[in-house]
């Protein structure tokens, strides 16, 4: 009897412990660095997203934003560690319109509970967090968000760490890419033409919309800043590095002609090589054309010239002529691209179309490149980040990304147009004078 009572009382006990000591699933933790941006700023103030968090949030009209991809309608429950450097503050945390409020004090980081919503339907969200009240110099310092409940039973997307530096490349955004198919070529490549429009109101600070790359170098054109924008050719030297003061004499790119106004020089950090670039105040709604040669030269190099047709000026200008050693080819790996450099304009969606693709062999003949297949970089292929997509609109190829959209594509889909079957006017022989 007794063997049999201790028995009963194990069980009882087995089962009150799984019953009432299961724990909830553990948060997801969602850090802000590589997540987050101030999409209102104060009048006054210096609000900065870092790798550490919200910081300076001294300013109740101020906005961080912070986006996250949920994969499955339900509910999200929502918590926020952070501190306040002095006094108390009032938070309000807004999520499709919704918006719930919680009072923090204290100098020691510490989780908040915030709420619950819930979520009708898949895709990116937007938590919006603003202070409304404060007794101290600042609202909050908040180091990450934590995340919960059924809309979370599929894992959500958005920068998970900052391995590798995926805050600053998570921030900029995915990266999209056009890759040629040559097939039809079946000949050596001499000269590529493409051309570039971008859409009014996508032209956007920080953006790269590459026209024309190939194995050893890409040209295209840039938003700078405000009040500057680029067309930019480079060409990569065969020695590997982020240094271009590494570079041995005998392997440094040599810059053999520019066009008027082109400045040239060397880059780096993101390898190295020889770079050129004209400022142009080029403009959205507007067709560019790009053209670029590549021929084999004496001693084991090969000469890269880009030129440029100004749809303003109405003529084809000269950027650069560049010389590559240990190099003996055509143009290989033809590629279009479009890529967010400033993480700070990684919360705005770009877009252009690239259309009308040639190729000129080196036997003379024109082929129009009618096929493609769409990429991304490893920010898109990780799943960090699914603000992408491309593909073919209107009898040209396109690519957007960056600003948490949720069309997008799936990657290294293939695509292909109808060939007008009219190819470029161009004066070959009046160019390479």
């Amino acid at each position: 009897m007794k063997s049999l009572y201790y028995k009963i009382l194990a069980i009882a006990l087995l089962s009150c412990t799984q019953t009432y000591g299961q724990t909830e699933p553990a948060k997801i933790i969602v850090p802000l660095g590589g997540n987050s941006w101030v999409t209102a700023r104060s009048k006054n103030g210096d609000e900065k997203v870092t790798d550490k968090g919200w910081r300076n949030w001294q300013f109740a009209d101020a906005v961080f934003s912070t986006f996250i991809k949920i994969q499955k309608p339900g509910t999200l429950k929502l918590s926020a560690v952070l501190h306040v450097p002095g006094g108390e503050s009032t938070l309000q945390w807004t999520i499709n319109g919704i918006s719930k409020t919680i009072n923090v004090g204290g100098t020691v980081d510490k989780a908040y509970e915030i709420g619950e919503w819930r979520i009708s339907q898949a895709g990116y969200i937007t938590l919006n967090a603003q202070g409304t009240g404060r007794t101290g110099n600042l609202f909050a310092e908040v180091s990450e968000l934590q995340i919960g409940g059924t809309a979370t039973d599929v894992p959500a997307a958005f920068v998970k760490n900052n391995e590798g530096n995926y805050f600053y490349w998570g921030r900029r955004g995915p990266s999209v890419h056009i890759n040629y198919d040559l097939a039809e070529v079946n000949d050596d490549v001499e000269w590529f033409y493409n051309e570039i429009t971008v859409p009014e109101g996508n032209d956007v600070i920080g953006s790269y919309f590459m026209a024309n790359g190939f194995a050893e170098g890409y040209f295209g054109m840039q938003v700078n800043s405000a009040r500057e924008r680029r067309i930019l050719f480079s060409v990569w030297s065969p020695f590997v590095t982020d240094n271009p003061k590494e570079i041995p004499e005998n392997k440094k790119i040599l810059l053999l002609k520019k066009g008027d106004k082109v400045h040239a020089g060397e880059f780096g950090n993101e390898g190295s090589g020889g770079q050129s670039y004209l400022q142009y105040n080029w403009k959205a709604g507007e067709t560019y054309k790009f053209l670029v040669h590549a021929k084999p030269a004496e001693n084991n190099y090969t000469t890269y010239t880009a030129f440029f047709y100004a749809a303003e000026k109405r003529k084809w200008l000269l950027i650069a002529s560049f010389s590559r050693p240990e190099t003996n080819t055509y143009l290989k790996k033809l590629h279009s691209f479009l890529e967010n450099f400033e993480p700070e304009t990684g919360v705005i969606t770009r877009k252009a179309w690239y259309h009308n693709q040639w190729a000129v062999t080196k036997a003379g003949e024109w082929k129009a490149i009618t096929k493609m297949v769409f990429t991304g970089d490893a920010t898109a292929n990780i799943g960090y980040r699914l603000d992408y997509s491309g593909g073919v609109e209107d009898g040209k190829f396109y690519l957007r990304n960056c600003g948490f959209f949720n069309d997008n594509t799936v990657l290294k889909t293939t695509f292909s147009i109808a060939s007008t079957g009219k190819k470029p006017e161009i004066d070959f022989l009046s160019l390479e004078k």
